[in-house]
């Protein structure tokens, strides 16, 4: 999402609640409200289609454990409608099958219909058919759209109340979004802009679903939909109406990764601090946005260059693995949040200030009260006194009283294990050390030497023009004959372009000049190069490489994709230039290339050379064979070595892939501090290697008898004999929690294999690098840790002298635990 993005819209719940599925769903100004319930919600995002069907059960069954009350989705238009009036919900499309998954697992569902989803999306999720219906504009009053947006929302909501998911049906959906961060861009429609969202209003609510409708970053929401925050923080965001609750629908748990960027991580401290502030100061609704981010798979990502994996730094990784420490720490902060709910949501408020960036929060009921103590102060720890108790309160930090008295939680204070994944080699019976690749190359001399097309046009045209989104490539073909008298004849001439940021690859008279690309954010380019021409006809192939169309922004619909034009000659004769302008000569264009035309990736075509296969040759088609890695653990493709192109296992797209791209420099060699405000920028790694190495293959893709196909289209040029199967597994697991916690210990199904370092006391260093401090317990803590879990799956330790004995520390050094445990 952009930087526009309190219940936590996670709406997973930690125990199977007879109440997550509702009958009645209202609000007030302090909370939703379920059958007559104020609710303090937790909800968390996943996309369906960045996932697949199979993997759904656990990922809902891991944010239920999370302490989610929900789970919230976009609605993916152009996955939907992939062609005007004709509709799939198949696979991990089936939105129907993911809302009772949901269900089944005794959570609420968010359903963020847009239709608009942005989501780093391809198109923002708009089916490109839409942009070339005549006479459009899209987000917009204009009735060619509205009428469209109309027909999809009617149809997801007759969906939807057909099989009696709406709340108000005693189904888990308790709440609808139309529109999405429209508030951000709506100053660039006009009068226009209001009055589609006046309009989006009308239709959300004749369409009588029953449950409350939100619309997010929209201040001037028309009543009564619930305007909601979207951002690292919603704190100090106020509804535009008394009568509305606090909801914050997107809080980032990291963000998106582009090719050539770096990879983006947000702490657990901070996005902890996040979310209890926000329920300190009235929230009553919160979702984290992504609590799975996933895979966009096929031609699914957008941005243009947003990668393929989605995963977002989210609690629960691209692959469905916990990402710890941040889904435990956040796991505590939820059931504290949850035991002080009827507090939160019908308490009487008040507040002090200590000064110093230091301020508490009372909530108090006719059965007790529960208390926040905040320190905003982003490098200095605080001692305060709070109703005759001393209370230290760390830099950029929130502590929770439930009972405004013993601190039970403090966001900065992490007690969840950290968990090491490491990739292991493919194990499998038979499976040869390196791939056996057979080869064949991508022919399209008819484009390339002959300009010969499908359409011609004496223009240059944006690709979602020509190729309507068929495919990531088009050919842009065009001839032009030179006499030796020709002005612009020479020895130094040139072809530029002006492209539109895509890739762009050139040809003249069949010969390759060059390419040229950008990065995310940069949307137009200058390709130039020396050429030679023939005295008669010559013809000029560019070859557009899309990677993903634009999706966000005002009027992001319009951004160009393709070569934008001008496509010139320019002729260098000592001090004059002579520029010969080809834009509007005939150009002809065709969609795609052979090979996917011929669908090479899921076919059983003979003509496929078995020796001798070429390395760092552009427009190469490889395959192998191989066995599907034994287990369960996710499974990962290594295709380092390899150029840029696409993939494909037994015919399941797993995406784009561009291992060349190296990831740009700007990373800091120090820990990353998470106090002070955080941005994408802040905690970055990855830098000089590549962009994305590691390609998900999901476990449904895979046959787990016999062979399995991998097949890649290679753009560039590269090496696939690297190219090798790996599984993702916990390797280690570390804990470093102070006395007086209950703390666990778990390899995530494996069995803990051993104890490498235990100490209580003072220990020093981090998960990878603990020694011993200054003092220690009387008893020898390695072997306890050692003697309560090994050969277990996980293991509980009360971090107390009771269980490790006296130590020698002092009363004024807080004692803590360090274990680093191998799986």
């Amino acid at each position: 999402m952009q930087p526009s993005k309190v219940l936590l819209a996670t709406l997973l719940f930690f125990t199977l609640a007879p109440w997550a599925t509702a009958s009645k769903v209202t609000y007030d100004g302090r909370a939703i409200i379920i059958d007559g319930k104020h609710k303090l919600l937790v909800s968390g995002s996943i996309h369906y289609p960045r996932s697949t069907a199979q993997m759904w059960p656990d990922l809902i069954k891991k944010s239920k454990e999370g302490g989610l009350d929900a789970v919230e989705t976009y609605v993916f238009w152009d996955s939907h409608e992939p062609a005007r009036r004709e509709y799939d919900f198949s696979g991990n499309l089936d939105l129907i099958r993911f809302l009772k998954t949901i269900q089944d697992e005794g959570l609420y569902a968010v359903l963020r219909i847009g239709p608009y989803v942005c989501a780093e999306w391809n198109y923002g999720g708009f089916p490109v058919w839409l942009h070339n219906m005549p006479g459009v504009q899209l987000r917009t009053a204009n009735d060619v759209f509205m009428n469209e947006m109309r027909n999809f929302t009617t149809l997801i909501v007759n969906m939807v109340k057909q099989e009696n998911l709406f709340a108000s049906q005693g189904g888990p959906v308790i709440l609808a979004q139309i529109e999405n961060e429209y508030g951000n861009v709506m100053s660039s429609y006009g009068d226009e802009g209001k009055a589609y969202i006046e309009w989006c209003a009308n239709v959300a609510q004749s369409l009588h679903i029953g449950v409350p409708w939100l619309m997010c970053q929209q201040a001037d929401a028309p009543e009564p939909m619930i305007n909601t925050c979207n951002g690292w923080y919603c704190d100090q965001f106020t509804p535009n109406r008394p009568t509305s609750p606090k909801m914050w629908t997107e809080n980032w748990t990291g963000w998106f990764k582009s090719w050539g960027g770096k990879d983006p991580h947000r702490t657990a401290e901070d996005l902890a601090f996040s979310v209890a502030r926000f329920y300190q100061l009235g929230g009553t609704f919160q979702n984290y946005y992504m609590y799975h981010g996933g895979t966009n798979f096929g031609r699914t990502a957008g941005g243009p260059y947003i990668t393929t994996s989605y995963d977002y730094d989210a609690p629960l990784d691209e692959y469905g693995n916990l990402n710890q420490p941040k889904w435990g720490h956040l796991k505590e902060l939820h059931d504290v949040l949850h035991s002080m709910e009827d507090t939160l949501t019908r308490g009487n408020i008040s507040s002090v200030d200590f000064g110093n960036s230091v301020s508490g929060t009372i909530y108090s009921t006719e059965k007790g009260s529960s208390c926040f103590l905040t320190n905003t102060d982003s490098r200095n720890d605080t001692t305060i006194n709070f109703q005759g108790i001393d209370y230290e309160v760390p830099a950029w930090s929130v502590s929770i009283l439930p009972d405004c008295q013993d601190v039970v939680y403090n966001t900065a204070k992490v007690s969840a294990q950290t968990s090491v994944m490491v990739k292991k080699k493919n194990v499998a019976e038979d499976e040869p050390a390196a791939l056996s690749w057979s080869w064949r190359p991508e022919t399209n001399d008819k484009s390339i030497l002959f300009g010969k097309g499908e359409v011609s046009v004496n223009q240059i045209l944006d690709q979602k023009d020509a190729g309507n989104d068929q495919s990531d490539y088009l050919f842009y073909m065009t001839s032009v004959s030179l006499k030796e008298d020709d002005p612009i004849w020479g020895d130094n001439m040139t072809l530029r372009i002006t492209g539109s940021g895509q890739v762009l690859h050139v040809f003249v008279n069949g010969e390759f000049i060059g390419s040229q690309w950008a990065k995310y954010g940069v949307f137009d380019y200058v390709f130039e190069q020396k050429i030679k021409l023939n005295k008669g006809k010559n013809t000029i192939t560019l070859l557009s490489a899309t990677v993903g169309f634009a999706n966000y922004g005002a009027n992001f619909d319009l951004t160009q994709a393709g070569v934008r034009g001008p496509v010139e000659l320019v002729g260098y004769h000592d001090d004059e230039i002579i520029i010969k302008d080809l834009s509007s000569h005939k150009w002809s264009y065709k969609v795609g290339l052979e090979g996917l035309h011929q669908n090479l990736y899921s076919s059983d075509s003979s003509k496929w050379q078995q020796d001798n296969y070429p390395t760092n040759k552009m427009f190469t088609w490889y395959k192998a064979t191989f066995k599907a890695p034994l287990g369960t653990d996710p499974v990962v493709v290594d295709l380092l070595g390899l150029g840029k192109g696409l993939a494909w296992v037994n015919g399941n797209s797993i995406g784009r892939y561009w291992p060349s791209f190296i990831a740009e420099d700007g990373c800091s060699l120090d820990p990353c501090d998470y106090r002070g405000s955080y941005d994408n920028n802040k905690c970055v790694t990855n830098c000089g290697k590549p962009t994305q190495r590691w390609y998900h293959v999901p476990r449904s893709f895979l046959n787990n008898e016999g062979d399995n196909t991998l097949v890649l289209f290679e753009e560039f040029g590269g090496d696939p004999s690297s190219v090798n199967f790996q599984t993702i597994a916990i390797g280690s697991a570390c804990v470093g929690a102070e006395e007086n916690k209950k703390i666990e210990l778990s390899c995530q199904g494996r069995q803990i294999s051993a104890i490498k370092f235990a100490s209580f006391g003072n220990p020093l260093g981090t998960c990878g690098s603990f020694s011993k401090g200054t003092c220690e317990a009387s008893n020898d803590a390695f072997s306890i840790i050692q003697k309560a879990c090994v050969g277990q799956e996980s293991c509980t330790i009360d971090v107390s002298e009771d269980t490790f004995g006296s130590t020698t520390c002092g009363d004024d050094v807080i004692k803590t635990l360090a274990v680093e445990a191998i799986c």
